[in-house]
């Protein structure tokens, strides 16, 4: 019997639903459900009563020390924003490339991902030209294959939201660095789901939303930026992108020193509060253990899904696959009709890309797969 890995008291929805959707809106722990209110509670609705001018200052601090060691990167590259989406819109206006330069992406890809540079080829700016994620072939090489004289951005997420298909980042890296490209990689869908090493990626920017795997709420994201773009003034400059906030020189476009002139403005503080405890709960837990265990469940769900006829995109222990996600499909039955008997027996996952996605998180436990797997008639 596989167990869950964090206590499901903590997760209240789990006493009515069998929870597997957690690539989509992910449930938030009791101890950063906790934290968030105490903050609110505490000093939120306090205001400068108990939070000062310097309390607001460095109240990012902590989140941006906890990121640089998630990333494995000095904390002075590690931005705090409001949403990936956020800062993912900012790049095309960060990296300079040629007007004929060519975007290399993934046409499945998530469209927080692809649409900064899409309205760049609306413009008559660049070319985006898309690879197929296809279950008989490598994503990764598919990628690489793709990279010629005239490409300048490779813009991927490590793994598919939609297929659970992972990029080998670190071989995509190399051949994006050896044609002179940049590198951008949206870690969202892996981050806090599995071990990530991200140091050795030499990625211009790496950006994580902090809803979903890490276990926040909407309303905060993490970004480790590049040396280089730590150079750029941000296309979206906000007050608190300052290396001191509270000066308030309106005349001045003087920006911090490091990737806090990234963060624009006044953010949910609740959120950041919710997002460390969530992460320090992923911590304690520790990313083998929760790879492991991610693993164990998405064979059983293959396995048993696999009686019935349901095949998976690409099998979790594949190199080109990871277990978290598993995207099912029959040949002969439709995602749509499955997931209506699954909502019947409140079975929480998705359709996506005609597929049923069915997301491992540390709280689901065997009988999560046993459930799944009985109602996948």
């Amino acid at each position: 019997m596989i167990s869950s890995q964090i206590d499901r008291r903590h997760f209240p929805t789990l006493e009515s639903h069998r929870y597997l959707n957690q690539a989509s809106l992910g449930l938030i722990g009791e101890p950063a459900v906790q934290a968030m209110h105490r903050f609110i509670d505490d000093t939120a609705r306090h205001g400068n009563s108990r939070m000062s001018d310097e309390d607001e200052a460095r109240f990012l601090d902590s989140m941006r020390a906890a990121a640089s060691r998630l990333f494995s990167c000095p904390v002075d590259r590690m931005a705090v924003v409001g949403c990936a989406s956020e800062i993912l819109a900012q790049l095309p206006l960060l990296i300079d490339i040629p007007q004929d330069g060519t975007v290399v992406a993934v046409k499945t890809d998530f469209p927080s991902v692809t649409r900064p540079w899409l309205r760049e080829q609306s413009l008559g700016r660049a070319h985006v030209r898309f690879v197929e994620d296809r279950p008989s072939e490598s994503l990764t090489d598919a990628l690489i294959g793709a990279i010629d004289a005239s490409t300048s951005v490779v813009a991927v997420s490590s793994v598919q939201y939609a297929t659970g298909t992972a990029v080998d980042v670190g071989r995509l890296g190399k051949a994006v660095s050896a044609a002179g490209s940049h590198l951008i990689v949206d870690v969202t869908q892996e981050l806090g789901a599995r071990r990530v090493d991200v140091s050795g990626w030499d990625a211009d920017a790496i950006v994580c939303s902090g809803y979903k795997w890490l276990g926040g709420h909407g309303g905060v994201a993490l970004a480790a930026m590049s040396p280089r773009l730590l150079k750029q003034v941000p296309p979206m400059t906000g007050w608190m992108g300052a290396a001191d906030p509270f000066d308030f020189d309106a005349t001045s476009l003087a920006m911090a020193n490091d990737a806090r002139r990234y963060t624009q403005s006044t953010m949910s503080y609740a959120s950041v509060a919710c997002l460390m405890a969530a992460m320090d709960e992923l911590a304690a837990v520790g990313g083998e253990r929760i790879e492991s265990h991610a693993t164990g469940l998405a064979r059983l769900l293959v396995e048993k899904a696999g009686r019935r006829g349901w095949i998976p995109f690409r099998s979790p222990v594949d190199a080109d696959g990871c277990a978290h996600i598993v995207a099912l499909s029959h040949p002969d039955r439709s995602a749509e009709n499955a997931m209506r008997e699954l909502a019947n027996r409140r079975i929480v996952c998705s359709a996506r890309g005609g597929r049923i996605r069915v997301s491992i998180a540390p709280y689901n436990d065997e009988s999560d797969i046993d459930a799944i797997t009985q109602a996948l008639i």
